[in-house]
């Protein structure tokens, strides 16, 4: 399912609210496409409790634009599948929200979208306006089709704070500290990291920061761009190897082929000291926030994942879902071409950033530093924001940035490794089989 992880702990409540929001879908999409009239633009977004924040740009937009932007709030789960039937279709809409790479990459095939590229060469301030990282993040092909509008999602290594005083333990700097927090938790009885095996996409993030700590950004870039001799790449196997070595050594527990995210199991392991730590999104103090409030408050750690041994990548690189975008359909001409994308432009300004701190979340602009005092939790913000402000690479999650129809394989690649399944080799020889 390719929806937002950020807003996982949200989908009982987008689903509740999905009858509402379709009747407003239903309505809103028929008559202001691209080829609708020219004083409207037509506007998607996922629909989740973040979308307030859009809907108060469109309100401040339409005070100052002769086109008017209608917003369309698309349920969550079935955002994805309804863009893909509505593109190339009148009632697609003229700007829309998605997660960039792999998730726009047939459109941008098809030229369905507008080249943003020269428009942030026209306006430099726009494209000075965000993190670098985070702007390239969703380029498809090195082309900018997608203008940030949400806050940003990194994986973060989190610890209980609890946990780690009652051994005596610190957080993990390098590899071998990682290791050794291994063994003195299970010596603890507690398991070293949580990890909702049910659900691939959270082992997925171990493969990624790995992959990119062995092998460096480029790797997982040539495999986006469709160089298939990239699964050989060194790196992958030895990411492979750790995988196994991580499983063996009794890293992630006995029980973890049971345990899920979306119903809060493996958080709540978490929270409630069976586990040491948990490589999660940045989402999970959210999560905890709405689970196990005390935890977030006090008891929630978080730090960076180390570098690996004899590694090409710089430990500073991130990944994860650096955020979403905005992106126009190229069959919006003149003036409805314009207007989209004066909305880009209003929705980069600081208003916009203060309505996502307010939100919860971090922004992706270069000049959120001075607003993060105002987040509910500022030393968390902080992290974040310098975290990825300081990464040369933040790689978009593997099964965003692939195209869609190779999640399935990928998932179940990776779960194989995990349960045993497949060998470090025979995955290595799957990947480069299924993944295309």
């Amino acid at each position: 399912m390719r929806t937002p992880r950020s807003r996982a702990i949200l989908r009982a409540s987008t689903l509740a609210a999905a009858a509402l929001l379709a009747t407003t879908t239903l309505t809103a999409c028929g008559s202001s496409g691209p080829g609708g009239s020219d004083d409207s633009l037509s506007v998607w977004v996922y629909g989740d409790a973040s979308t307030k924040v859009q809907r108060a740009v469109v309100e401040r937009f339409n005070k100052t634009s002769d086109v008017k932007v209608e917003l369309t709030e698309v349920p969550g789960d079935g955002y994805s599948d309804k863009l893909r039937t509505s593109m190339g279709t009148p009632n697609a809409p003229d700007v829309f929200f998605n997660w960039g790479g792999g998730s726009i990459s047939d459109f941008a095939k098809k030229d369905m979208l507008v080249d943003l590229g020269p428009t942030l060469e026209k306006d430099p301030e726009l494209k000075k306006a965000f993190i670098p990282s985070i702007l390239k993040a969703g380029a498809v092909n090195g082309r900018f089709y997608g203008i940030p509008m949400r806050g940003m999602q990194p994986v973060i290594l989190f610890y209980n704070k609890k946990v780690f005083k009652d051994a005596g333990a610190q957080p993990p700097t390098s590899w071998d500290d990682l290791l050794g927090l291994v063994d003195t938790f299970k010596k603890k009885g507690v398991t070293p990291f949580a990890l909702a095996g049910t659900d691939a996409w959270t082992e997925l993030m171990w493969v990624e920061y790995l992959v990119d700590r062995y092998g460096g950004a480029d790797v997982f870039k040539r495999i986006q761009n469709g160089d298939a001799s990239a699964w050989s790449d060194p790196s992958v196997l030895k990411t492979a190897e750790t995988i196994k070595q991580l499983v063996d050594r009794g890293a992630f527990g006995k029980n973890y082929k049971s345990v899920n995210y979306t119903a809060d199991g493996a958080s709540t392991l978490f929270a409630k000291g069976k586990a040491a730590m948990h490589l999660m999104g940045s989402w999970e103090y959210a999560n905890q926030k709405a689970n196990q409030p005390d935890f977030a408050k006090s008891g929630l750690g978080w730090t960076t994942f180390p570098a690996a041994p004899g590694g090409k990548g710089d430990p500073k690189n991130v990944v994860g879902n650096p955020t979403n975008y905005w992106s126009v359909n190229s069959k919006a001409k003149g003036k409805k071409k314009d207007a989209a994308i004066e909305f880009l432009k209003f929705a980069a300004k600081q208003d916009y950033s203060k309505d996502l701190i307010a939100n919860g979340d971090v922004p992706t602009t270069s000049d959120a530093t001075s607003l993060l005092s105002k987040h509910e939790n500022p030393t968390y913000a902080k992290f974040q924001y310098d975290m990825v402000r300081e990464a040369p690479s933040f790689t978009l999650s593997w099964d965003q940035a692939l195209s869609a129809k190779n999640t399935p394989a990928l998932h179940t690649n990776i779960q194989k490794l995990f349960n045993g399944q497949l060998s470090p080799a025979e995955f290595v020889a799957a990947m480069k089989k299924d993944i295309k």
